[in-house]
């Protein structure tokens, strides 16, 4: 006999429905799986032959059995077709009834003993079966809270293969839970907060406006004068997450198998900081099964690169694009997959390898050269694309006992809202958010200059060298500036204090 079970598989970040058909004929004994399975696919064999034995269901010996996974021409992986493969099993040797299968995706991985274990990327899966028209979904207990954010769909937790068989033998014994969240901002709480930094107001100015416009950043200074305490409290500044962004961050988690346990919806925005020795598929996304890099896992929130010339220079050559067009492309063989990279890369950096080059308290022991190959490790594009570059100095004596608090990030993350509303009603019938994004015919349109400010900018172009990467940067600041302020137009201290963003067009790059 002939069943069908629909189940789901991951491509990028969306979902596809796989349809599991199962054949169960007389014959000599064969139990295949077509359809482009991965290694995980295959071995299912063994894990639904052994759940179905010690769940006290009969797996058809003497029959050939071939499953396939249809579309046949994309490659299916993971463990998560085990459960639909042991369903279409029962339902072709005459075990279960095919009640209501053409409404359910199924998906979930066996143990041996016929218990069900979580899979990944079911939020995606989930959203998948309601766009295919699907009414319910049976997934593993563990990933209920990440299904039932899914609203319009009723969702059956199951514990083990027994009881998922149970769902068709006894129908009227168990009710669904219904899909659905009540949304509500993010109640930021924080562990940390702006009002900790000793000193450096005009590096939390720029955080500020980092923060307001979603610009890049590199901080550059000797060790000890802040810079990480600065970064790790970006995220107390930055607006609350809207419900689509977090449902794109939980959908790349959920893919990644790194949604924590009972996280259905990722509620605030990532912070991710890996160490220089990372390789670029880490950063960007990859590997022999691709998966998403740090910087899609950074998406819509912040990615914070410690010791920025320390990393190798090939792997930050590879965030040219992706910090472009806020989407990372992985070719493979099989497939073309995209990531989301929407994100804030805050890097920080010394000026030199010993770290105290123009440092007023310790003298810098390095060469020239030295001083040469250590600041060449950043080329000039990369460069170009972080929009602020902004000194962080040793702190002061008097400001190390101040005992006087800062401002803290409440105070800061109003005004920083209140330019991203700005933006957000500016930018109402554009596919982009934040002054960051802009292109260059928004600039034209949303950065007019008046003649004073003209003047002042033909000034800096022409001291600075700018280029024309540059310059659009700096028009950027700019408005952001200008939105903080609440005005309409980019006046002359906006341009000005926007031109003192741009530190490593000013002679010396560190």
């Amino acid at each position: 006999m002939l069943a069908q079970v629909d189940s789901a598989a991951i491509l990028g970040i969306d979902a596809f429905t796989v349809q599991v058909e199962v054949d169960c004929a007389p014959g000599m004994e064969k139990y295949l799986i077509v359809g482009l399975p991965d290694t995980a696919v295959r071995e299912a064999q063994e894990r639904v032959r052994s759940a179905l034995r010690n769940s006290q269901f009969t797996f058809p010996n003497n029959s050939r059995v071939v499953v396939n996974l249809a579309p046949a021409d994309i490659r299916k992986e993971g463990p998560g077709f085990d459960l639909p493969i042991a369903l279409g099993i029962l339902m072709a040797t005459g075990q279960l009834e095919r009640q209501d299968i053409e409404r359910l995706t199924v998906a979930g991985e066996l143990s041996l003993d016929g218990s069900v274990r979580s899979v990944s990327g079911v939020l995606p899966m989930a959203l998948g079966a309601k766009a295919a028209g699907k009414t319910a979904l049976i997934v593993p207990k563990e990933n209920t809270p990440e299904a039932a954010v899914v609203s319009g769909l009723e969702i059956y937790p199951v514990d083990s293969l027994a009881e998922t068989a149970a769902l068709f033998l006894y129908p009227q014994d168990r009710a669904p839970l219904q899909g659905g969240t009540d949304w509500a901002p993010e109640q930021l709480e924080f562990d940390v907060d702006l009002s900790e930094v000793k000193g450096q107001e005009h590096v939390k100015r720029a955080l500020e406006v980092a923060a307001a416009g979603g610009h890049n950043m590199l901080m550059i200074g000797p060790p000890g004068s802040g810079k990480t305490l600065i970064a790790r409290r970006l995220p107390t500044i930055l607006p609350p997450l809207e419900l689509e962004e977090a449902l794109e961050i939980t959908k790349i988690y959920s893919i990644a198998g790194m949604l924590p346990d009972g996280c259905g919806l990722v509620r605030h925005r990532p912070f991710r900081s890996p160490h220089h020795t990372i390789s670029s598929a880490g950063l960007v996304g990859g590997g022999s099964i691709p998966r998403p890099g740090e910087i899609s896992l950074a998406h819509q929130g912040v990615l914070f690169l410690d010791e920025f010339p320390e990393f190798d220079r090939k792997t930050l050559e590879v965030l040219r694009q992706p910090l472009e067009d806020g989407w990372v492309t992985i070719s493979r063989a099989a497939a073309n997959l995209s990531y989301p990279a929407r994100l804030q890369l805050i890097a920080s950096s010394n000026p030199c390898p010993c770290g105290y080059l123009g440092d007023t308290a310790k003298a810098c022991t390095c060469s020239q050269m030295q001083v040469s190959k250590y600041q060449a490790r950043i080329s000039g594009p990369i460069l170009d694309r972080l929009d602020i570059h902004i000194e962080v100095p040793r702190l002061r004596h008097d400001e190390l006992l101040s005992t006087r608090p800062g401002e803290s990030s409440v105070a800061v993350r109003e005004r920083v809202a209140r330019a991203r509303a700005t933006q957000s009603r500016r930018f109402v019938d554009l596919p982009i958010t934040n002054n960051a994004q802009m292109r260059p015919r928004d600039l034209r349109q949303f950065c007019p200059l008046t003649e004073d400010v003209q003047a002042l900018l033909r000034t800096a172009i022409d001291q600075l060298h700018l280029s024309a990467r540059a310059y659009d940067r700096i028009l950027k600041l700019s408005r952001t500036i200008a939105d903080l302020d609440g005005a309409d137009q980019i006046a002359v201290p906006h341009l000005a204090e926007a031109v003192q963003y741009r530190n490593m067009d000013r002679g010396r790059r560190m």
